[in-house]
């Protein structure tokens, strides 16, 4: 149930049953060959799968992060740290105002965090929120035990059929050292943008990884009830 498709009534109706609801924070930033948009669309599409089996509304993704590393990539769009926890905090209390209470917050991007003022509206008992960086969670370490794969940036692990936007290279990259970033632009480190490994796999293998992500996810909602 996305925002979008609902006007005013019917979320005042939902909120007699439910006060749950799935906040995705995103960034728009370089992805190597991938989508701009691939850290929200990611997060989108999983919370759209979870909720056609454990209904629970969708607010409309935050489409922009703190992106700072990638800013020499053209289209990376980064917000400042300030700016970032100014805007998730007043989604946050706008959707709480009207009683909106449990939050499971479907991250996408590494550079996005909880504020602390979640985690004082946690602390008071104002609101419960569960904050799920879905390419770290137990789902994802599990798949990539079974595989012998390692999900990173712009790699094989990011690579839907949905977020694809061009024909992406053959076989692996070299994982980058990210140490050289300290002392070097990120455009001279990491090239193309990603951070290295497969650029891709078989499609089904990585239908699995998102199947087994909803599962999580789903998990993880039925705990906020």
């Amino acid at each position: 149930m996305r925002l979008q498709d609902m006007n005013w009534m019917d979320v005042e109706r939902y909120l007699q049953q439910d006060t749950r609801a799935i906040v995705i924070t995103g960034s728009t930033e370089q992805h190597a060959y991938l989508s701009l948009t691939t850290d929200t669309l990611i997060p989108l599409r999983l919370a759209l799968a979870a909720a056609e089996r454990e209904p629970v509304v969708i607010a409309p993704p935050i489409p922009f992060g703190v992106s700072p590393l990638f800013v020499d990539y053209p289209g990376t769009i980064s917000l400042s740290q300030a700016t970032y926890d100014a805007v998730l905090n007043e989604v946050i209390d706008s959707l709480a105002h009207h009683g909106f209470s449990r939050f499971f917050m479907l991250n996408g991007h590494s550079g996005n965090r909880m504020t602390e003022h979640l985690r004082e509206l946690q602390e008071e008992g104002t609101a419960a929120f569960l904050w799920y960086d879905w390419w770290r969670e137990k789902a994802v370490k599990a798949f990539e035990s079974q595989h012998g794969l390692k999900l990173d940036h712009a790699n094989w692990g990011e690579n839907f059929p949905f977020n694809r936007v061009s024909e992406l290279p053959g076989g692996q990259k070299p994982p980058v050292n990210l140490e050289l970033l300290s002392d070097r632009s990120p455009r001279d480190v990491l090239g193309d943008g990603s951070f290295g490994g497969y650029y891709q796999v078989d499609d089904e293998l990585i239908q699995a990884l998102f199947r087994a992500v909803v599962d999580e996810i789903i998990e993880l909602l039925r705990m906020l009830r």
